[in-house]
């Protein structure tokens, strides 16, 4: 099986690794399921890639301008369903194929993979639902209907990276073929692996000696930086991709290729292929700087001559510079087939089983940091929207949110307690007060520095630092200081969330730490003067709302006695429809953590 075909009939959910953001990778997956040509490894179809190749924020706006609702098309029928079976109380449930973490008390969060309780479809955009005892609107997008609902999902990769199948003897039965054409097929995808890297390598080179080494001739048309941000460190992967493919030749049997032993080059080079990352962060960079470039003739005339100087097929550069990002996200894919054909007893199905994981794990690594850059720019759109910032910006030590809640916080001397919204982020937390009237505005309060940080749990009863009975409590102690900070959650659950998000916010800490995750100055500086653009191109930061919409977010809503029935009927409500603000924002960019 050729690796177009083997990528192109695999349905949406065998990507498992791309599941946290609907802009992450695999975005490129999906652009070649919209359109018909396929882009392998190999000699690259000249209909599949055009000049229009954009950032993957682009192809998420054209799959999702295609109408394709991820599982549910969102039809009129559809929804129609799902009401008539939430109506007739049938339990109807959605698994998150992302992560939605959202600003706004209204909205539910979840993370990839939570199964969510539908409550309410009426709306085709928005979906009101419940995780545990959490309720709150959620974008439909996000999540897919479960096939079935009476049992768990069955996913195919489960039983692909298990190595097992249900029946040991179903390779026999379902393809009617012996030991020997199971060994034929695992044939096929070793000889496929070995032929793409060869094709891979021969891509590789030809941007490295036909573009890049041409481009630093003409240092009139070029800078240093241009090129650092046209070609990221794709000299650094093809280094990288030499040595991978010598090890993999040596592992290869010629005379026998299904006895061919790979798994292990696989693992050898795992911890090398986090390079991927730097250059799948940049790759939006690179559309943007092409296409700008793309507007100037002469520029245009300069990379053709390269592509017919180095005698390369007639595909744009900004093609070839797609297919790191395609090759890092097809191995897992290319591994799985291979298990597939492998049986536990031949010497290479332990590494080829570890191989995959690794491979998987690097693919989410690097979804991961694209992820946490792409989250930078709404991090500082959510400061801008905060009245009365003091300080520095979020950003300065933070990239990423952790957890949000309201907590109650009680201050030294006179114990005093304060309703408070805390948004925990890696380093520090931030305290913001609501506005009396419109509650969807924030006002900035003060920050703690989380690195200086213990948390202690409280047991319920009295404190005797604070000399109050408290309940569902926890403190945040500086032990340099001896600074103290009491706080209350509503319910126990929340108490606990709150626990659980505090520890991994230093595990988040460490990890980074350990991977080298940062973000440049120059990124920070970027976003943050993108939120100040927007933010002063008269953007509301809430809109106007019914009255009883606004009674809705109080605490204990009064009913003026001026107030008409049908309004009265509609405060009883428990449900209430996004505003359109919240809608825009959470579509457009939304907040995923």
């Amino acid at each position: 099986i050729t690796s177009a075909v083997a990528f192109d009939i695999l349905p949406l959910k065998l990507h498992p690794f791309s599941q946290s953001t609907p802009t992450g990778l695999d975005c490129v997956g999906w652009k070649r399921r919209i359109s018909s040509p396929v882009i392998t490894d190999g000699a690259l179809d000249k209909t599949a890639l055009t000049d229009d190749v954009g950032s993957e924020e682009d192809l998420y706006e054209d799959f999702r301008s295609s109408n394709h609702r991820y599982g549910h098309p969102g039809g009129g029928g559809e929804q129609l369903a799902i009401n008539e079976l939430i109506s007739d109380g049938s339990v109807v449930y959605a698994e998150a194929l992302w992560d939605h973490v959202t600003m706004d008390d209204q909205e539910l969060g979840f993370k990839a993979g939570d199964v969510i309780e539908v409550m309410d479809a009426t709306n085709k955009e928005w979906w009101w639902g419940r995780i545990l005892d959490s309720e709150g609107w959620f974008p439909a997008s996000f999540v897919r209907l479960r096939v079935n609902q009476d049992e768990p999902m069955e996913d195919y990769p489960l039983k692909v990276e298990g190595g097992k199948e249900d029946d040991s003897s179903s390779g026999t039965c379902r393809f009617g073929m012996g030991q020997t054409t199971k060994d034929q097929m695992r044939t096929n995808v070793i000889n496929e692996i070995i032929s793409t890297e060869r094709d891979y390598i021969k891509h590789l080179k030809d941007i490295c000696e036909g573009y890049i080494k041409q481009c630093r001739k003409r240092a009139d048309m070029f800078t240093e930086e241009q090129l650092k941000t046209i070609f990221g460190n794709i000299e650094d992967i093809y280094r990288c991709q030499k040595k991978f493919v010598k090890a993999l030749e040596k592992k290869f049997n010629k005379d026998h290729p299904h006895l061919s032993e790979v798994g292990s080059c696989f693992l050898e080079y795992q911890t090398e292929f986090q390079i991927y990352s730097e250059y799948c962060n940049n790759h939006p960079n690179a559309c943007m700087e092409l296409s700008r470039l793309a507007k100037v003739n002469k520029y245009v005339y300069f990379f053709e001559a390269c592509r017919l100087l180095q005698k390369m097929i007639d595909i744009s550069l900004d093609g070839f510079l797609l297919t790191p990002v395609q090759k890092i996200c097809k191995y897992p894919l290319q591994l799985a087939e291979l298990l597939k054909y492998t049986n536990p007893q031949h010497r290479d199905f332990k590494d080829v089983e570890a191989a995959l994981n690794a491979m998987k794990n690097v693919a989410r690594l690097i979804n991961e940091r694209k992820r946490r850059l792409e989250n930078i720019d709404k991090i500082a759109q959510w400061q801008s929207s905060i009245e009365d910032w003091e300080g520095e910006d979020v950003l300065i030590r933070s990239s990423e949110l952790i957890y949000s809640g309201e907590l109650t916080k009680i201050s030294h001397p006179q114990a005093k307690s304060q309703q408070r919204m805390f948004f925990l982020f890696d380093h520090q937390l931030v305290c913001c007060k609501k506005d009396l009237l419109r509650r969807d505005i924030l006002y900035y309060k003060s920050r703690i520095n989380m690195d200086d940080m213990e948390i202690l749990d409280v047991e319920d009863g009295k404190d005797k630092d604070f000399n109050i009975s408290v309940k569902n409590a926890f403190k945040l102690h500086c032990q340099d200081t001896e600074e103290v900070h009491l706080f209350c959650a509503k319910k126990p659950e929340q108490k606990q969330r709150w626990l659980k998000a505090f520890e991994n916010e230093r595990r988040q800490v460490q990890l980074d730490q350990e991977t080298g995750f940062s973000i440049t100055e120059v990124q920070k500086k970027q976003a943050m003067l993108n939120a100040s653009k927007q933010h002063h191109t008269g953007k509301p930061k809430a809109v106007a709302r019914p009255y009883y919409d606004f009674l809705m977010r109080q605490k204990h809503p009064t009913l003026p006695t001026t107030l008409p029935q049908q309004q009265v009927f509609m405060l009883a409500e428990p449900k209430r429809k996004p505003s359109n603000f919240w809608q825009n924002i959470s579509r457009l960019t939304p907040f995923r953590k």
